[in-house]
């Protein structure tokens, strides 16, 4: 991994850790998902976002009390708003 990374989405380079660079000095992500079922010890979800394959280590309880994101912030990627509307992967990391 680079502490330095140009996202699909800009021609500039950004700190590592301000992006979604699957290459990371630790390879275990979040990410809020959504629970659709369970049929013994298999879990059925949706709505995550990660690449496909990669393994799910623990489950939390979304608490709306403190798990609310009302008040975010997109960064440096509100500058590239153009770029979301029409972002697909770009088969990098693939």
């Amino acid at each position: 991994f680079t502490l330095k990374v140009k996202p699909f989405l800009d021609i500039k380079e950004h700190g590592l850790f301000s992006t979604r660079a699957p290459s990371r000095p630790n390879a275990i992500g979040f990410s809020v998902l959504q629970l659709d079922s369970v049929e013994g010890n298999t879990i059925h979800v949706s709505d995550i976002d990660i690449l496909d394959n990669t393994p799910l280590l623990d489950i939390k309880p979304f608490v709306s009390s403190f798990d609310s994101r009302t008040h975010t912030r997109d960064g440096w990627v509100k500058s590239r708003s153009d770029a979301i509307e029409t972002a697909s992967d770009d088969g990098r990391f693939l």
